[in-house]
């Protein structure tokens, strides 16, 4: 960066300018190279004034140059934004290259293989009910196909395959339990599970009539409207499938209870290192996978398993998901993990202060501008 400089930008010249002008001395550097007997020469200046003089122009030059220098190495350290996007576009097109690798390579391994009982994998599906409509799919191009993507679905992470341990219950229904025990890694299975093993028969036990009156009551004074959400005192939830003759009809099956399901499954991946484990027990309590990743997780000699939770969850109510993701730990990774601790660090904050300082504090930075200003004018 090159800086421009004028004589009226040493200190002390003001005037003097035009007659150093008529003298031949027209920059900052002929008025630093200049002598003082021959300053002295000129009209109105005496040999203090030329001394300083000379002397503020070394002083702007010397400045001027270390400004210089400065802004180079500045310019030379920091790369431009181009520079910085482009590297790290080559960082991100190289991780996920790496990552591609992997996966080919561990698909290579487990191709073919037969998904043993208590593997934890993923599992991608498509679900149809029987009228063919589709409710499920594992990946946002299914969704997008199926007409059903939703963004803000998206992002929760609700397009992506099924976490499942093989054997277990409380993963998928019935059906599909059974099934994916007898499939291979990688392995494209259709299947179509009867009402009796996906969500079970429609029940009229599960059907609840209420008078218009009693509804408004129960629910905040307001009317019933054709399919709204319910939930009722005992925790049940249903949809209002009717209002007839004074009475609202809720049912409280569940939407897809009484009808034969047809999925296409394909098991897509193994989770085999510990810290995925958790972190897929975290995202099937709602976590985000690009949150789940912050949780700290250390592993104590005695079986004990420290979460601490990150800063951006600390004030949220994680009780629920907490004391579930315990259980699902305890239960499923029993072996390796026996108690589950959190761990909440709250940095201290600086104390603010008080408005009487802050008053204080202005006042004093005021009188220290007008003090700067007054010593500027003066020069």
């Amino acid at each position: 960066m090159v800086f421009s400089m004028n004589l009226e930008d040493v200190k002390g010249v003001g005037k003097k300018k035009d007659v150093l002008i008529e003298a031949g001395i027209e920059s900052v550097e002929k008025l630093a190279n200049a002598s003082v007997e021959d300053l002295t020469q000129l009209k109105g200046i005496g040999k203090a004034t030329a001394e300083k003089f000379v002397s503020n122009a070394k002083e702007l030059l010397s400045e001027s140059k270390e400004s210089t220098i400065e802004s180079d190495d500045s310019v030379l350290e920091q790369p431009s934004e181009d520079v910085e996007k482009a590297k790290k576009e080559e960082e991100e097109t190289k991780k996920l290259e790496e990552e591609a690798k992997k996966l080919e390579e561990k698909k290579a391994k487990l191709e073919g293989k037969k998904a043993e009982e208590g593997d934890f994998v993923l599992l991608k599906m498509t679900a149809r009910t029987q009228k063919g409509k589709i409710f499920r799919v594992s990946s946002e191009e299914d969704a997008k196909k199926a007409g059903m993507y939703e963004e803000e679905k998206a992002q929760q992470g609700y397009y992506t395959p099924e976490f499942v341990i093989i054997g277990k219950p409380g993963f998928l229904n019935e059906g599909l339990t059974e099934t994916v025990k007898d499939m291979n890694y990688f392995q494209k299975k259709s299947v179509k599970i009867p009402p009796t093993k996906a969500f079970g028969k429609r029940d009229p036990q599960k059907i609840e009539r209420i008078g218009i009156a009693k509804f408004r009551k129960l629910n905040d004074g307001k009317n019933p409207e054709y399919g709204q959400d319910f939930t009722n005192k005992k925790g049940q939830r249903g949809v209002i499938s009717n209002i007839l003759q004074g009475k609202v009809i809720i049912d409280y099956n569940h939407p897809l209870a009484g009808q034969s399901i047809d999925y296409n499954l394909e098991i897509v991946d193994k989770i085999e290192s510990f810290n995925e484990k958790i972190d897929y027990f975290m995202i099937s309590k709602g976590i985000p996978k690009e949150n789940a990743s912050e949780f700290i997780v250390n592993l104590l000699k005695d079986k004990t398993l420290e979460i601490t939770v990150p800063k951006m969850l600390l004030f949220q109510n994680l009780t629920y998901l907490k004391f579930g993701l315990a259980m699902d730990l305890q239960t499923h990774m029993g072996d390796e993990i026996e108690d589950v601790k959190f761990i909440e660090v709250y940095e201290k904050m600086p104390i603010p202060q008080t408005p009487a300082e802050s008053v204080m504090q202005k006042v004093e930075e005021y009188n220290k501008e007008q003090e700067q200003d007054s010593v500027e004018k003066k020069s």
